[in-house]
Order: C-alpha cells, then sequence, then structure tokens
C-alpha cells in the first residue's frame, strides 16, 4: 500500500522541503495527518466531488488538484498539492456534512476495494478537516508526501 502524508506548508517550494526528510514530513516540524492509501489524485477528487456536489472530472480538472510538484524521475517519494477547493470544503465543514460524506466516499472503488467503512472514512474526513482548518488559518496550503 502506498504511503501518503498529508501536510499543510506556505507554499510550494516549502513543501517539497518534506523530500528531504527520510521518510516524510515528521510530525516534529509539521501539522501532517498520515493516511495510508488515500492517494492525493482519485481519491481526493473523488472526495472534493462528494464534497462540493461537481463531478470527479471537474474536480479532477480544478487548479492544484493532484498536480504533481517534485520532479516525475523521483525514485521513491514525490509532493503532490491538493486543490484549494477541497481544502476550502474540508475546513469550511461541519462534523455533521462530514459524516455526510462518509459512506459515498467510503463506497468509491478506491476505498471499497480496501474495506475502507463509513466509521473509518468519517475518522479520516475528521483528520482531514482538521489539518484544513488550521492551514486556512495560519494561510497555508495542503500537500501530499506520496511514496510508492
Amino acid at each position: 500500500m502506498v504511503m501518503c502524508d498529508y501536510f499543510s506548508a506556505s507554499d510550494d517550494d516549502t513543501a517539497l522541503r518534506v523530500l528531504d526528510e527520510p521518510g516524510g514530513p515528521d510530525p516534529a516540524g509539521w501539522d501532517v495527518v498520515p493516511l495510508k492509501g488515500i492517494d492525493p489524485v482519485v481519491v481526493m477528487a473523488r472526495l472534493e466531488a462528494v464534497l462540493t456536489g461537481c463531478t470527479h472530472e471537474e474536480a479532477a480538472e480544478r487548479p492544484r488538484s493532484g498536480q504533481l510538484l517534485s520532479s516525475p524521475e523521483a525514485e521513491s517519494a514525490f509532493v503532490v498539492s491538493v486543490s484549494d477547493t477541497l481544502t476550502e470544503a474540508l475546513a469550511s465543514a461541519t462534523p455533521a456534512v462530514l459524516a455526510e460524506a462518509a459512506g459515498p466516499w467510503a463506497e468509491t472503488d478506491e476505498l471499497r476495494q480496501y474495506g475502507t467503512t463509513a466509521e473509518a472514512a468519517t475518522e479520516m474526513l475528521g483528520l482531514l478537516s482538521g489539518l484544513a482548518r488550521r492551514a486556512r488559518s495560519t494561510g497555508c496550503r495542503l500537500y501530499c508526501w506520496w511514496a510508492l
């Protein structure tokens, strides 16, 4: 399973610094939420579609949605951006909205293959929402350190 650590940073250059850290962003220096298997391209676009009511295709085409910031020739890890639209949707979502979104998100093919339940999805959404709120309050954006 791929390793995916979601974190906040003030800008793309700062976010790329996590590639200098073995094993990804260290929680001692970064606000980070580890989510194994929650890839920043397909799975997060599906989440954006569920939370905002757009289609998966619309979510995937939004600026910064799953945008690779590091070199595609990187050997083991990458930094990928999370769309500002998804960040805002997560930051502004109430616990009730997150709980309502968890079921449909857990039913996507990508999460079903891992046996993700609505309860587990609710917990993940709570973590991501907290990260997004903290990022918004400090003027930061969300990113994913993605290691294969």
